[in-house]
């Protein structure tokens, strides 16, 4: 099983990556593991989740998930990623992908 949590240092870096210098295409769609999606609903106070983009280290454009709380805050204790970005991983059947 992939491990899908990543460090609070890493999301930080790959946040003000994106937010300074976002990459160019954007992507147009992320893939994202249906894992990351239900161990993270799962966690205790989650009563909704917020995605933040990023760049990584490679290159990679990445969303980034965290818990939200009932107060609207962020959970930043276990933060997940694990996407795939269109392109390279692409419905280009699905009328979304050139709309």
């Amino acid at each position: 099983m992939p491990n899908y949590i990543i460090s609070l240092t890493d999301a930080e870096a790959w946040a003000k990556s994106w937010q300074t210098n976002p990459p160019k295409p954007l992507a147009k769609a992320h893939l994202i593991p249906l894992e990351v999606l239900t161990d993270l609903l799962a966690l205790p106070d989650v009563v909704n989740v917020r995605a933040y983009m990023g760049v990584d280290t490679t290159g990679m454009q990445k969303l980034m998930f965290v818990g939200v709380d009932g107060n609207c805050n962020d959970m930043t204790g276990t933060i997940y990623c694990g996407t795939k970005p269109c392109p390279s991983d692409c419905d280009i059947n699905s009328p979304l992908y050139n709309p």
